[in-house]
């Protein structure tokens, strides 16, 4: 299948091939595999893969670290275009060749192409030059990340929906109040970032409560449980949406925010810009952990 993969890149002008190995059968068996033409293949990993990623870094030209816990085939590779075109290893009008199998699963059944200067279909909107050049891009990837772990897991056994509005926070402020106590007032900034492991257990705690989560552009949390007033949009296409998804829709299209929401009834993850929907990513709900 890898043959077969690096075959259609070269025939398709595309400039790299996303290989997607789950587990460490897999790793060892790319390792021992002999295939030569590597200087085009980037592999995809979990981010939770006890693996030396040295020895993978060696049989390849780069290796991405995905969210560890399991997507939809089409959010497992929007997901790795993101990372990929944030470490600089794609442009975001490269073509690329992805190799993929089930999620977790030890075995390769799927080859894909993309074009990523092209939109891509309604069910799976994929159109993010603008989130890409956007100043909070690293934010954003780590505010999806925690969102995707919500919309996978719920909280105590339960279903979870929020939403957090990254960027612009001055205006976005502005046009929300709160709703409920602000539980991240009077921490330091240092204290609220969200690479810190205790903010993110608590941003998920925070999430059942009403309101949105803001968090500025360097990736500070601002605010937990905002009203946001910006009004939703009533447009017939937007029709079916939920409450949270037309806020989104309203405070990205008078701020210069970037909103992630997590659907309470399906755990996906819709990305918003500029009052439009940019991507979704759709973690798979195999359980909810109590």
């Amino acid at each position: 299948m890898i043959e077969n993969a690096l075959r259609l890149l070269h025939e398709s002008g595309s400039q790299k091939l996303f290989l997607f190995l789950n587990t460490l059968q897999e790793c060892r068996w790319w390792l021992k595999s002999g295939i030569k033409e590597r200087e085009h293949i980037i592999l995809v990993i979990p981010q939770d893969m006890k693996v030396p990623v040295g020895n993978l870094r060696n049989s390849c030209i780069a290796v991405i670290k995905s969210w560890a816990g399991n997507q939809s085939r089409f959010s497992r590779i929007k997901y790795a275009f993101l990372h990929g075109v944030m470490q600089g290893m794609i442009a975001e009008d490269s073509k690329v060749v992805c190799v993929l199998g089930p999620s977790g699963k030890n075995h390769l059944d799927t080859i894909t192409i993309h074009d990523l200067s092209l939109s891509w279909s309604e069910e799976f909107p994929f159109e993010v030059k603008g989130i890409i050049k956007n100043k909070a891009f690293h934010t954003i990837m780590a505010v999806v990340d925690i969102a995707l772990d919500i919309g996978a897991l719920g909280r105590e056994g339960k279903s979870v929906g929020t939403i957090f509005v990254i960027g612009d926070t001055e205006h976005v402020l502005r046009y929300s109040h709160q709703a409920v106590f602000n539980a991240f007032k009077g921490y330091s900034r240092g204290e609220r970032m969200v690479s810190q492991p205790e903010v993110v257990e608590s941003i998920k705690e925070l999430a059942k409560l009403d309101g949105a989560i803001i968090v500025s552009e360097e990736g500070i949390v601002e605010a937990a449980g905002r009203h946001l007033d910006a009004g939703g949009a009533r447009a017939k296409r937007f029709r079916g949406l939920g409450a949270r998804h037309r806020a989104a829709m309203g405070i990205t299209r008078r701020t210069r925010a970037v909103a992630v929401v997590v659907s309470e009834s399906t755990g996906k993850v819709t990305v918003f810009e500029k009052g439009r929907i940019v991507s979704t990513l759709e973690p798979l709900i195999s359980r909810r952990l109590v």
